[in-house]
């Protein structure tokens, strides 16, 4: 079951555990330069509003009724970052995360069940947040909102279509015995876990209707590998959204609210002395990144094979002021010898 509260998605499997479950909010950021140099994590700087699809039937295309889910707002250039946690962050959960049907951890078509070879999934808590396309490991492509049928989408450059934009996520819980398991071998499990619950809000500092998400600039992150192993989540239990982006001036005419005000941009946060971010993720392994989705256009590229100046704002910054972030330590215990 999904609910929407407080603008965060919340996924629960009450049938397979009363613990298990997770929370997915998607975050209002700085877009980073699309330069080629790597930066740190930016800032969240709120959660966008999620509204329910189904409230706005007869103002919205039959095509965003029929599919369901939630509509979010964000100005074009715009980018975002996913934040994972909430009340249920102590139960792992295997999440695929797809723009446009295309997986942003391994750039092939959307498919529901999980796969190891690539591993297309993020494992939560493990995974605090992802901001983009995992194009190498220890490097992502940030998620920047570009209008669906201009040619920037991933999904576009890799299908040639412009058919589907928005987000798509599915939630699997683990297996209720393997974390039973796991909650008699580590008696303080669920303290180790709880960590992952608090990431959210820690990085937050004092024309078309359909739109896609593209990639721009690179930032340093990690997608971790799975530790517990492909066996370890229930694929019979899932629950899966929708998350349709609609531009600006759509969001206001659908809604009638007005959309959250333009991010500042990396230039005026940077000067203005406040910090960005790095994560260490203790001992968890990297994946290594998917060649298809490093050898996307960026917004600027694309851009520029267009004529067009999509980008405002995107020069360069030196970021001096970085504060860094620490995930759950490891639960294994290091072998001795006597």
């Amino acid at each position: 079951m999904i609910t929407l509260a407080r603008n965060r998605l919340d996924f629960r499997f009450a049938e397979v555990h009363g613990d298990a479950g997770c929370g997915i909010s998607f975050q209002r950021t700085l877009r980073i330069p699309d330069d080629e140099n790597d930066y740190p994590l930016p800032p969240g700087l709120g959660r966008f509003p999620l509204r329910h699809l189904d409230d706005f039937a007869g103002r919205v295309p039959e095509t965003w009724v029929k599919r369901g889910g939630v509509i979010m707002p964000m100005h074009q250039a715009e980018a975002m970052w996913l934040s994972f946690g909430g009340g249920y962050g102590h139960y792992p959960c295997a999440v695929k995360v797809a723009t446009g049907k295309i997986d942003a951890v391994t750039g092939k078509s959307w498919v529901e069940q999980l796969n190891g070879d690539p591993q297309d999934y993020l494992v939560l808590p493990e995974q605090p947040w992802l901001d983009g396309y995992c194009v190498e490991e220890g490097v992502i492509r940030q998620f920047i909102a570009m209008p669906l049928g201009e040619g920037y989408s991933a999904e576009e450059q890799i299908t040639g279509k412009a058919e589907h934009g928005g987000l798509q996520i599915i939630v699997y819980p683990m297996k209720a015995e393997r974390y039973e398991e796991m909650r008699k071998r580590f008696r303080t499990i669920s303290s180790a876990f709880d960590m992952a619950g608090a990431f959210e809000g820690t990085r937050i500092s004092q024309g078309s209707e359909d739109m896609g998400l593209a990639p721009g600039g690179r930032m340093r992150q990690q997608i971790y590998d799975d530790p517990f192993g492909l066996d370890a989540w229930d694929q019979d239990h899932f629950s899966r959204c929708f998350v349709t982006i609609a531009n600006s001036t759509v969001w206001a005419a659908i809604t009638g609210e007005r959309p959250p005000t333009t991010p500042p941009t990396a230039a005026d946060y940077t000067r203005a002395g406040l910090p960005w971010f790095d994560y260490y993720g203790g001992d968890a392994k990297a994946l290594r990144g998917a060649e298809v989705l490093a050898k996307l256009k960026t917004v600027s590229e694309t851009g520029a094979r267009k004529g067009d100046m999509p980008l405002p704002e995107n020069e360069p910054v030196d970021v001096e002021r970085i504060v860094s972030l620490r995930g759950r330590r490891s639960q294994v215990v290091r072998e001795t010898e006597f």
